[in-house]
């Protein structure tokens, strides 16, 4: 998928800023109640799992569309990512 050179740095630099500001607030109100922190393991779990979804869909719109297989190794990097 043809982007602009800037648009991936953009989107990793947002994206790492925002789960910063995410995991950040989640972690310290763990650490301040401890009465339901499985709840707290939960939310950091899904937010791991989420940066390792983005991780993959960044893969699969950075792939070199002039690929033989191209269609498919994308289609199969974003089934990857919306399965995890």
């Amino acid at each position: 998928m043809p982007l602009e050179q800037e648009v991936i740095c953009l989107l990793i630099g947002g994206f790492s800023i925002v789960m910063g500001i995410a995991i950040l607030p989640a972690s310290l109100l763990w650490l301040k109640n401890k009465n339901n922190s499985s709840a707290y393991v939960w939310i950091l779990l899904h937010m791991l799992f989420f940066s390792v979804a983005i991780y993959f869909f960044i893969k699969a719109i950075s792939f070199d569309f002039n690929h033989p297989m191209a269609s498919e190794e994308i289609s199969l990097q974003l089934g990857i990512s919306g399965v995890v």
